[in-house]
């Protein structure tokens, strides 16, 4: 069983080392831990340190890509190299290396596919009350969206499985977290969170420059992710929603002209053709959503296959196949 811990790193040669010494060396039930880091276009040294460190692995981009390209990049860079069990944390030590024997263990036991760790928000320090608010706020958004129970969305301290991993695929450029949550608890994914613990801060979040910002970009990669896995009921709300409103209007204006005061509300009567007609296009939209989603289900399974084909079979998946107890699943 190998297990390949993945760092994305901009410009982290100050933290960098201090988040390496933290990681862990050996873990009961892991054969073979091997690091990895996605320089993201750093301008500073910080792959000379990863290197000086020993790090396994180093994927490069010439400039910056952001954290979602990163991330896939060292998805597709710890596969390749024959990881069965993949963790993600930061390269500013935010993250208790520790811990990361807790967010593996329900992988080794066969119990999820995905596990996020669950930081003590509200026991964090460095987190304003506005920032604890929109934490506890934004992961209650992906819950519903994403019918899963993770209490922390946007931590980004993570274990996959091989399998799981494959499965994956990250569209938006600002941040993986979301809308692999999403993607995991529409696919039915086996996904879980465990309590981790979380490091004093040593440099302030580079992800994001203001509350607002924040709030606006988590809040259009939720529903990105959405309607690209439930367009049919995304677009039957919006449209069912428009439509209650013209047929309000519409209403509106059928009592007054009843009354013989409809010469002065035509006006009412445009509005309300006008929400009508966009509430059915918008159902319309819907069906055509559902359609491309149906392709796009295939297409993820062939995407699926050829992954198998080009990464090949880990050592476990090996010996799993030889004993004839593999199980296909999203585990």
């Amino acid at each position: 069983m190998k297990l390949i811990i993945q760092i994305p790193c901009y410009n982290e040669a100050e933290t960098l080392e201090v988040a390496l010494n933290d990681l862990p060396k050996h873990i009961d039930g892991i054969d073979e831990i091997e690091y990895l880091i996605i320089n993201d276009g750093s301008h500073d040294n910080t792959v000379e340190v990863a290197k000086n460190w020993g790090v396994n692995y180093v994927v490069n981009f010439k400039n910056n890509k952001g954290l979602a390209r990163g991330f896939m990049a060292g998805l597709d860079a710890a596969l390749r190299n024959g990881a069965d069990i993949i963790v993600n944390t930061d390269a500013d030590n935010q993250y208790c290396g520790d811990d990361i024997e807790k967010i593996v263990r329900p992988i080794l036991d066969g119990e999820a596919g995905m596990v996020i760790g669950e930081r003590p928000i509200d026991q964090t320090a460095h987190f304003s009350p506005l920032k604890k608010k929109l934490q506890h706020l934004g992961s209650w958004v992906v819950r519903k969206a994403s019918l899963t129970d993770v209490p922390d969305a946007p931590s980004g301290f993570r274990a996959y499985s091989r399998h799981t991993a494959m499965r994956l695929n990250v569209v938006n450029d600002y941040t993986y977290t979301l809308e692999t949550i999403v993607q995991a608890g529409r696919r039915k994914m086996a996904v879980t969170s465990v309590p981790i613990r979380t490091n004093p801060e040593l440099r302030p979040s580079r992800l994001f420059h203001s509350m607002f910002g924040y709030v606006k970009k988590s809040m259009l990669t939720i529903s990105r992710a959405l309607m690209q896995y439930k367009p049919l009921y995304c677009f039957t709300i919006l449209g069912s929603i428009l439509s209650l409103i013209g047929a309000v209007v519409l209403i509106r204006f059928l009592v007054f002209y009843f009354q013989g005061n409809g010469a002065g509300h035509i006006q009412s009567l445009v509005i309300a053709c006008m929400l009508i007609t966009i509430g059915v296009v918008g159902f319309f939209f819907g069906l055509l959503g559902d359609t491309v989603a149906a392709n796009r289900k295939i297409l993820e399974e062939l995407q699926f296959e050829v992954r198998k084909m080009d990464y090949g079979l880990s050592d476990e998946e090996k010996k799993q196949s030889e004993d004839k107890s593999f199980i296909h699943g999203d585990a």
